[in-house]
């Protein structure tokens, strides 16, 4: 007897079929996958790409942008002071009082004039140094009537020998660059401004001023360009200038000499010639200038010295 209730079991044919069929859409759905993977592999490569381009070229951007820039004026790395402006005067304070001999009268203040032709003097200064806060209170009024006369022609160099002296901060490093702000860009102010940060200075190991004191600093002795000048001390503009400086006359010849190199802040170099005497000694110091003058120019006519 037939019945009608035989299982609906498929054939071995139509089992093959639907088996590779459900390969067929495995494999797509595999392939989908991979061309995805592919698609978001590639996309972020790119994008990583393009960042590292970003980098490199803000990196270049910013160093061409931003070039070692180099004070105005200047002679070599030195700043000529050749007069001085009247707010000068005023802030240099009087040369000491001469000390009294034993029968109680006064020893000759020295003064001099040193020759027909002016005395090169070169004056390199860190302004952390306490010798060269020593020299500039001993002989700044000093050298502010021989410049005044005509008689010497100051050049100051300032260098960084104690930018690690400063916690940190790299006093030397940004006030050589401050000081080079003022020369270039209010070159009569300089000497008041030189003068300033060496009679006032910050303690060795000490952070010293911070930009916006030294800006302050110039403002105060009255620089011609304030704003100017405060934009350059506090953007740092020449402190790539100050370290340069600093390296070439580690490295010498100094300026104003043929064969000297710096080994010590302040060096005093006067026609060629070093000073090795006291820096707190201007009795001194102007004997020494008298004499390698008067060595160096065929008619000296010194100043004479008062007699008692």
């Amino acid at each position: 007897m037939s019945s009608d209730e035989t299982p609906n079991v498929p054939t071995p044919r139509n089992s093959r079929e639907a088996v590779r069929e459900k390969a067929q859409q495995i494999q797509t759905k595999q392939s989908r996958a991979r061309v995805m993977r592919g698609i978001i592999i590639g996309a972020v490569a790119i994008i990583a790409v393009g960042a590292v381009g970003t980098a490199v070229t803000m990196a270049v951007t910013s160093t061409v942008s931003k070039p070692m820039m180099n004070p105005d004026g200047l002679e070599g790395d030195g700043i000529v002071v050749r007069s001085l402006a009247d707010t000068t005067a005023e802030a240099v304070p009087a040369t000491p009082t001469p000390e009294e001999s034993e029968a109680g009268e006064e020893t000759a203040e020295p003064t001099a004039e040193p020759t027909n032709a002016a005395v090169d003097v070169h004056i390199y200064v860190d302004y952390l140094s306490p010798g060269a806060g020593e020299f500039e209170r001993a002989n700044s009024r000093q050298l502010a009537s021989w410049i005044g006369e005509g008689a010497v022609t100051a050049t100051y160099h300032p260098v960084a020998m104690l930018t690690a002296s400063s916690s940190g901060t790299k006093y030397s490093l940004r006030a050589a660059a401050a000081a080079a702000c003022v020369a270039s860009h209010s070159p009569d102010q300089f000497y008041a401004y030189n003068h300033e940060l060496l009679i006032d200075q910050p303690e060795v190991d000490s952070s010293g001023r911070s930009d916006v004191e030294l800006a302050d600093l110039a403002v105060a002795v009255g620089v011609d360009t304030p704003k100017v000048v405060r934009s350059c001390i506090e953007d740092a503009d020449y402190v790539g200038w100050a370290k340069e400086a600093t390296s070439r006359a580690l490295a010498g010849p100094l300026d104003g000499s043929d064969d000297l190199v710096l080994t010590s802040a302040p060096m005093v170099v006067v026609n060629g010639s070093a000073y090795v005497g006291a820096l707190d000694d201007p009795a001194e110091f102007s004997q020494f200038v008298l004499t390698v003058a008067s060595e160096t120019d065929p008619t000296p006519s010194p100043t004479p010295t008062p007699s008692s």
